[in-house]
């Protein structure tokens, strides 16, 4: 008898979970990091691929033992991930040591990603010593941009000027803005508009 409660406990339980509305569990997994999302999903058959569908990206060096597993499940989830949905935010934690090889090679990559899905809220925190060339940096929804490094090791080289009308908030520690060609920053802003001093 127990038992059949037990059961019966479940699956009302499981109803429970399964009746959620995709807008209030896409809204929960944007408090978690990509890697915890992917893991929930299977909670419930029908939250299976939901993910695919989240406009909060989380991406942490930290939760992988290697930089080549890190490197494959960002490949995964950016192609993985429903391509008209756009990105409002993506986190990008590459503060683990070594991770310099990943900074330069992988940057491109997911900021052309990002950029193209409309993302709003950028944030990238990196070790001490990496260095990128961006070969695009322009976007007409990023509002707010975070670049954070441990040391000022940290540098960025980027095309001469941003195109970048919506960016408010810039904020940078421990990075070093290079302007391709020029090696000077001065006219990196020039193109940013709404850009508010802090």
């Amino acid at each position: 008898m127990d038992s059949g409660r037990g059961k019966i406990r479940m699956n009302v339980e499981g109803d429970r979970l399964s009746s959620l509305p995709d807008d209030l569990i896409l809204k929960i997994l944007s408090f978690i990091g990509t890697k915890q999302a992917i893991r929930t999903s299977v909670l419930s058959s029908g939250w299976r691929y939901i993910w695919t569908s989240t406009p909060c990206l989380d991406f942490s060096i930290q939760d992988f033992r290697t930089l080549d597993k890190f490197s494959k499940f960002v490949t995964g989830v950016l192609s993985g991930r429903k391509n008209q949905i756009d990105v409002s935010s993506l986190e990008l934690d590459l503060l683990r040591k070594a991770s310099q090889w990943f900074f330069k090679r992988s940057l491109n990559k997911i900021l052309n990603y990002a950029l193209s899905h409309n993302v709003q809220q950028l944030n990238i925190s990196c070790w001490k010593g990496c260095e990128s060339r961006l070969s695009r940096f322009s976007s007409q929804s990023l509002k707010h941009l975070t670049l954070i490094g441990l040391s000022y090791k940290n540098s960025i080289t980027t095309p001469p000027t941003w195109d970048m009308q919506a960016l408010t908030t810039l904020t940078l520690f421990g990075v070093t803005l290079y302007a391709d060609n020029t090696g000077e920053s001065a006219g990196l802003f020039s193109n940013c508009a709404n850009l508010k001093n802090p």
